[in-house]
């Protein structure tokens, strides 16, 4: 094992811990604008953990994946934002 694939290891570990921290403020967030920021941040760090995945087992198509998850999380957050802000998606 490389120093980069364990830092990748590493990497993971705590970002994966961090991203249920995220989790808990998401279910326990006291206004809805607190869980909708706590569901983007989750879906960042699961974009980065699958970013890692692909480092850490050398399939760069892991990569494509993360794209289309973050601009599928990107996309969704900004429709719950719009939703919170007018009441509807028009």
């Amino acid at each position: 094992m490389t120093a980069v694939h364990l830092a990748a290891a590493v990497a993971t570990a705590v970002i994966a811990l961090l991203a249920f921290a995220s989790l808990y403020r998401a279910y326990v967030g006291p206004t809805t604008s607190d869980r909708v920021i706590s569901i983007n941040i989750i879906t960042t760090k699961v974009t980065v953990l699958i970013v890692l995945l692909a480092v850490v087992t050398d399939q760069h198509m892991f990569v494509d994946v993360a794209l289309i998850y973050a601009m599928m999380g990107f996309i969704a957050t900004v429709s719950v934002a719009k939703y919170i802000d007018h009441g509807d998606l028009r």
